[in-house]
């Protein structure tokens, strides 16, 4: 059954939509958040909150504490946008060429500020919220920068939480899935080594572009001969850079690429045998090939009973029927897995809208959709009262 909205969250519709339009216009990259972590920090401090600068380099944690428990609760937004040229043209758009909030993360941060307002008005609580504020999330590692400045140990955490807006998904539904939701991915260059020569002498040369071929070729029976079939697995060559003329056989190829899983034991079986693969070849032709394989983004995984907690909380807002609780695994990755790593929690999906037009995230004409933001901040909210329910 669904509960009446709370009336705090109502009203902050307008102030939201203003701070969102505000942080769109002004996107910042990864760990150059700078005027938004101004602006964050500023908002939570006219609110009342505790803050804290430079966690993780550019990230912000706010502080709010009610009654007297011990009991503590995490809440996190990501603040960082992409380097993309907007191609929208409202009054909003993005006022520096090549940086664009193309995922939402505008709207993220606008919510969870929200929350942060409507928390600090009510008090109905009784323990500690950590709003924990992120930058960096799109593959330069801003969840581990904040956890290795200390996160948890500064700001520690019985439960935590986050969710990012779906394309697709109607406004007024949740998506929340126990386990494994989104994948691991892992950037990986492979550097051969061969032996130049004159392109009409290939008997003298090792030539590294037909070994690249080769290992580019192999790879691929990695997930289709190495992995279960019931596991879910991506190995995707992206990129083969080797030679600058027509009539010289090159010294080195690079091959570069991604993979993506969903557990941590399968992306180290591709791992293992990508290397494997690439240096027998190589060796087998005479030539050298050394394997940088980097996990950017672990599996994310939702602990079993944060996940039911979180599936009710959204069902007290829009209701059992726009809760979706087996929704199909994302392939792509989230870097809010390192926190579930670290602490049990949940990340979930909200909906940013599914009319015609609707614009799948990382794309130059995507917005986020402002209509989401009062069910954003109603998670937020009636998770910590929830949580952190008063004696």
């Amino acid at each position: 059954m669904t509960k009446a909205p709370l009336p705090q969250v109502l009203t902050l519709h307008d102030a939201m939509r203003h701070w969102r339009h505000d942080l769109h216009a002004h996107p910042e990259l990864g760990f150059e958040e700078h005027r938004t972590a101004d602006k964050v920090a500023a908002l939570l401090t006219s609110f009342g909150c505790e803050v804290h600068r430079g966690v993780g380099r550019t990230g912000v944690v706010g502080v709010l504490k009610a009654g007297h428990s011990n009991r503590r609760i995490g809440l996190r937004a990501d603040m960082d946008a992409l380097p993309v040229n907007e191609a929208n043209d409202f009054a909003h758009r993005s006022v520096h060429p090549g940086r664009m909030h193309a995922c939402g993360h505008d709207g993220h941060t606008a919510m969870l500020l929200g929350a942060a307002k409507a928390l600090a008005e009510t008090r109905a609580f009784d323990g500690t919220v950590h709003l924990i504020f992120q930058p960096a999330e799109e593959g330069l590692g801003g969840a581990r920068a904040m956890i290795d400045d200390g996160l948890f140990q500064r700001f520690p955490c019985e439960a935590v939480f986050g969710m990012h807006n779906r394309p697709k998904l109607a406004i007024g539904k949740f998506a929340v899935k126990a386990g494994a939701m989104m994948a691991g991915g892992a950037f990986f260059d492979i550097d051969i080594t061969g032996v130049g020569s004159h392109g009409a002498r290939p008997e003298h040369s090792v030539d590294p572009v037909m070994v690249a071929v080769q290992i580019a070729s192999a790879a691929q029976t990695i997930v289709s001969r190495n992995i279960k079939p019931v596991e879910t697995a991506v190995l995707s060559i992206t990129r083969i850079n080797a030679g600058d003329a027509y009539n010289v056989i090159p010294q080195t190829a690079r091959l570069s690429g991604t993979s993506r899983a969903f557990s941590n034991d399968v992306m180290a079986l591709i791992e293992r045998n990508l290397r494997r693969t690439a240096e027998g070849i190589a060796a087998a032709m005479g030539a050298r090939a050394t394997v940088d394989f980097r996990i950017n983004f672990a599996p994310t995984i939702n602990d079993p009973a944060e996940a039911e907690f979180a599936a009710r909380v959204c069902e007290e807002i829009v209701g059992q029927a726009n809760v979706l609780r087996n929704a199909p695994l994302i392939m792509a990755s989230e870097d809010f897995s390192f926190m579930l790593n670290e602490v049990p929690g949940c990340y979930l999906n909200i909906g940013n809208g599914d009319g015609e037009g609707a614009c799948e995230v990382h794309n130059p004409s995507y917005d986020f959709n402002d209509a989401a933001l009062p069910l954003g901040v109603e998670f937020f909210v009636r998770a910590v009262e929830r949580k952190l329910a008063r004696p």
